[in-house]
């Protein structure tokens, strides 16, 4: 093998950083735990509040020290492999920016009755359609009217940029670009309120295409507080900012406070430490000067009572500490340009702030806030953030607020740096000439600070009075900055609410659940496989098996590098990685075996092997690939996870079975034929060989077959329907956490009562005490009024059948209580989105099939074959779902049932890619014209290798089905059924259909 060197070399490059971004993960673990025993009380319950002060108290404190570098609990966090909600709890939000109250705000809020028809009927063809609301909203206004647009939006607000000459095109090109600076403007703002949860480790992301904004927050406990911070309206103010000499005062005497209370800790911690010390053995005492002579400005009680061993000069040090200066833990910094002060302190200085004695010191008249984001120390890397004190208006108001801001755009100044320019309304422009005239007058100049949800994100200084409404602000900005601060502004100028359209809320409870069930399958996968391929290939089994334990370090390592998030679907694509590392291995000692059986010599064997199995191995990874990118680039949710785990899974299984097991196999044999090296054992040494049938001929036999299962299967599908999840239909779906086991049909009965009737589903959701209620009830009211009244409804039929009483603390479920341990609601136009994007999906994935096969056998007949092959399993998998609904057993079909369907659709692409790989060898050597025969020979040839990888693959995926928990029940059904009639459908229907198709070149 070439380059031995630069794969060793790469894997203990991949291997180190792997360790580096893993070990953060450790670190925060370890800190979480500590929360969590802080948190705990006696009887064991965690005060979550509690938890989650212990956390932020730490959230920008070094906790982590690698090699002398060391890293807050922030950047650990940032760093961290996070787990997904599924796997820890927290909530999923997809929000929706109101496309209508935009429209209806550049119109000024018109009443014509054209204007308003052609609004209600773009949201009726909404519901059903994937354009944008602008362009059905003016195809309903050319439908209702011919009046030009411009009657309508040429408003005294929109003077300047819509006139009543404009066309419609001019008009709509208008309209559509406010939509856009909308969804960014909302963007800016969410992403900013969210970051404020910090240890939660939110994310947030536009979704292309769309205005919808997709926000994950794990850990979140409390769903309500979420939801009002972001459906909350945009609070931008303009407030003068205060001079110190306002408040120097003030700060001094809340120094002075401070100061005074510290002293006093320390004569008390003196105190109490002279007499532990004079009660201690002298023996047992070794150093406490040292102790007692390190900094005071530390938490003294701790550190010293920590460090106590001293000697009996103990008492004299503690009297010379108490009667010095000492300073508190957190003073006030006075500096040139405000207060500025350390990220990391800013947690316990907001605390100080808001202690009601130190706001009795504070004049009446300012209150403090803090800038949006921290300065950076290029050369030391320190993070700072400033405190700005801010003059209170009349009633403790800010005098000028957002909504009189009609135009603000990203600009250059005098000097060609980023700037904003910003245009204001009448009222806005007498108050704004009046503000920024007082702030010219004032020696020295004043300040004018720009607050959004109160954070500080500009406080330009005023050289003179500004009096037409025009303004531009200047400062240290960066392009993006300004364009930033430019929709920032215009926040206030337009009407944008965002509505919740989805949402998915998973208790810890049921998270830890879920995490527990992943673990159980990756372990019990592995352990079976690891012992499966011992048992079938010797030591050749061994070096697959440290390859595999490489490929699933790998993908953790890489997920945490990245930044991405474990999900439970992400764990099943680490199991089907399991599966598809094996087949590489399968493909190479299954060739390797056959050199040996022609005999070739050891170390001829182990080249031919690999050199004969890269080709198959390459087109089975790059089709696998190809329907993991569709899923990643069409799927949401848990479908992208469940993508990305499988992408990087590809990657490192190929890495680590192809390069690594080459690398130790070829050390182990460097003796040649005297190395003790077998690829078989007694169990497999004529196992799987000399099958000789006739595949080709039975092939009109398994059409019949094939046709029969899937035409009855639709059949039933057809009169029983799919048991479709809220992905695909809508509404909204709980998870009833009871302690005693409930009759699910009788539940159901209950509550179509309390829910009007409407279509409600209750069934066991993995075990009979924990059911999971589904209903379309109000499923077209999307608003948080209509899920409190769908929540409570739910609630107050389970209490009328049940006569126990709902707790939203799952730790106090019992005989008279129960809880709802997890949430989801998906409005009916993003259902409809779903289901779009699925069938795009798998139409994708098929064409892009057709190519790669079509490119790489360079005939037709090949990638007619796969693909016939690829449909026949498709609808194989729906058959099987319809069948087993005949016997009661209904899994549900989802999102995550869609990331099944590709899966199984690329594992039987691998399956058939490696049959015809050895067709393509065979037809090559031209040793037959008798294409029947050289297709039995060849699909012979590979069937060692094809049941081989059916089988571990299937023991890795029924582990799944058995433990991978209801959540991934459909998922891991789909899988099984997908997997055993891929490998059938690879022999008995891509193949056969080749040779159908190419009947004329038969001989």
């Amino acid at each position: 093998m070439r380059n031995k060197g630069a794969v060793v070399f790469l894997t203990i490059i991949i291997t180190l950083l792997c360790v580096y971004y893993l070990s953060f993960t450790f670190v925060a673990r370890n800190i979480q735990q500590d929360a969590i025993d802080f948190a705990t009380d006696e009887s064991g319950i965690v005060d979550l509040s509690k938890k989650q002060s212990y956390l932020d108290s730490v959230y920008n404190l070094p906790v982590y020290n690698l090699f002398g570098a060391e890293f807050t609990y922030k950047e650990v966090k940032d760093t961290e492999l996070s787990l997904g909600l599924d796997l820890q709890g927290g909530m999923h939000v997809t929000l929706e920016v109101s496309p209508v109250d935009i429209i209806k705000g550049l119109s000024g809020n018109s009443q014509d009755p054209a204007f308003l028809s052609a609004i209600e009927k773009a949201k009726e063809k909404q519901r059903n359609s994937q354009e944008r609301f602008s362009d059905l909203f003016y195809e309903s206004y050319q439908e209702t009217t011919e009046k030009p647009l411009a009657d309508i939006f040429a408003t005294a607000a929109n003077r300047g940029r819509i006139s009543r000459s404009d066309s419609d095109d001019a008009v709509m090109g208008i309209i559509s670009k406010e939509i856009e600076d909308a969804i960014d403007r909302s963007f800016i703002i969410l992403r900013t309120r969210i970051d404020q949860f910090g240890t939660s480790q939110p994310n947030i992301q536009r979704l292309q295409g769309t205005g919808r904004i997709q926000i994950e927050i794990p850990g979140a406990d409390n769903p309500e507080r979420i939801r009002k911070l972001l459906q909350g309206v945009a609070k931008l103010e303009f407030w003068e900012v205060a001079e110190l000499s306002e408040i120097n005062n003030s700060l001094v005497a809340i120094n002075d406070m401070l100061v005074k209370e510290q002293k006093a800790k320390a004569e008390l911690n003196a105190s109490d430490l002279k007499s532990e010390v004079n009660e201690s053995d002298v023996t047992e005492q070794e150093d406490l000067g040292d102790a007692l002579a390190a900094d005071s400005t530390e938490e003294v009680a701790s550190d010293l009572d920590a460090a106590l061993s001293g000697d009996t000069t103990a008492t004299d040090q503690l009297d010379s500490l108490v009667n010095n200066e000492v300073s508190p833990l957190f003073a006030l910094i006075k500096a040139r340009d405000g207060l500025v002060y350390d990220v990391s302190d800013t947690t316990v200085i907001g605390k100080i702030l808001r202690r009601d004695d130190v706001q009795s010191i504070l004049p009446r008249t300012v209150k403090p806030l803090w800038e949006v984001k921290p300065t950076v120390n290029e050369q030391t890397g320190e993070e700072f953030l400033q405190l700005y004190f801010v003059r209170k208006g009349r009633g403790g108001n800010a005098k000028l607020t957002g909504e009189v801001i009609t135009d603000a755009r990203q600009d250059l100044d005098q000097f060609s740096r980023p700037a904003v320019s910003m245009q204001m309304n009448a009222l806005g422009t007498r108050v704004w000439a009046k503000m920024t005239a007082d702030a010219a007058n004032q020696t020295p100049k004043g300040r004018i600070a720009i607050v959004l949800d109160n954070l500080v994100y500009s406080a330009p200084y005023v050289n003179g009075e500004i009096p037409n409404g025009s303004s531009q602000i200047s400062g240290n900005f960066s392009i993006e900055e300004a364009k930033d601060l430019a929709n920032i502004l215009k926040a206030g100028s337009l009407p944008a609410p965002t509505r919740i359209v989805e949402e998915a809320i998973v208790g810890p409870t049921l998270g830890k659940i879920a995490r527990d069930q992943g673990i159980i399958s990756i372990v019990s996968g592995l352990v079976i496989v690891v012992l499966f391929m011992i048992a079938y290939y010797a030591k050749g089994g061994f070096v697959a098996n440290i390859a595999l334990v490489f490929n699933v370090f790998f993908i953790l390592g890489i997920l945490a590098q990245f930044n991405a998030s474990l999900t439970l679907p992400g764990m099943a694509g680490i199991l089907l990685t399991i599966g598809m590392s094996i087949d590489a291995n399968v493909l190479i000692f299954e060739r390797i075996r056959e050199e040996l059986n022609n005999g070739v010599t050891l170390k001829a064997a182990i080249t031919d092997g690999y050199k004969k199995a890269f080709s198959s191995i390459v087109d089975a990874n790059v089709t696998t690939l190809l329907t993991a990118v569709i899923l990643y680039v069409l799927g949401q949710g848990p479908v992208k996870g469940f993508a990305i785990t499988l992408m990087i899974g590809i990657v490192c299984s190929f890495f680590s079975a192809v390069y690594i097991t080459r690398v130790i196999i070829e050390w182990m044999v460097r003796k040649g034929d005297e190395s003790k090296v077998s690829f078989k054992t007694p169990l497999s040494k004529n196992m799987l060989a000399d099958f000789g049938i006739d595949f080709m001929g039975k092939r009109r036999l398994a059409y019949l077959v094939s046709g029969a299962v899937i035409v009855v299967g639709l059949a039933i599908v057809t009169v029983q329907g799919l048991n479709l999840g809220v992905d695909f239909k809508g509404g909204r779906s709980y998870i009833v956490n009871f302690e005693n086991p409930v009759a699910a049909t009788d539940m159901k009965l209950s509550l179509s009562e309390s829910l009007a009737g409407a279509g409600t589903e209750v069934k066991n959701f993995g075990s009979n005490n924990i059911m999971k209620v589904t209903t379309s009830y109000m499923v077209d009211d999307e608003s948080d009024t209509a899920d409190e009244e769908v929540k409570n409804a739910v609630i107050g039929g389970i209490e009328s059948f049940t006569g126990q009483k709902y707790v939203a603390n799952s730790s106090q479920v019992d005989a008279e209580h129960f809880t709802i341990s997890g949430s989801s609601k998906v409005g009916a136009t993003i259902a409809d989105d779903i289901k779009s994007s699925s069938y795009e999906a798998g139409i994708f994935s098929i064409v892009i099939i057709f190519l790669y096969i079509l490119i790489r056998f360079r005939k037709w007949q090949f990638s007619t074959g796969a693909i016939v092959a690829v449909v026949h399993d498709t609808l194989f998998v729906f058959a099987m779902f319809g069948i087993a609904g005949l016997f009661g057993i209904r899994f549900e079909v989802d999102q995550v049932f869609v990331a099944a369907l590709l899966t199984v659709i690329g594992y039987s692409i691998n399956d058939t890619v490696v049959v015809f790989d050895r067709i393509r060898e065979y037809l090559n050597l031209g040793t037959s014209n008798d294409r029947i025969k050289v297709f039995n020979s060849a699909i012979n040839t590979t069937l060692n290798r094809t049941l081989m990888t059916s089988i571990t693959t299937l023991i890795v995926v029924l582990i799944l089905f058995i433990f991978g928990g209801e959540v991934l029940r459909g998922f891991s059904f789909a899988l099984l059924v997908g997997i055993i009639v891929g490998t059938y459908s690879s022999i008995f229907i891509a193949s056969p259909v080749v040779v159908d198709l190419d009947k004329k070149k038969i001989g």
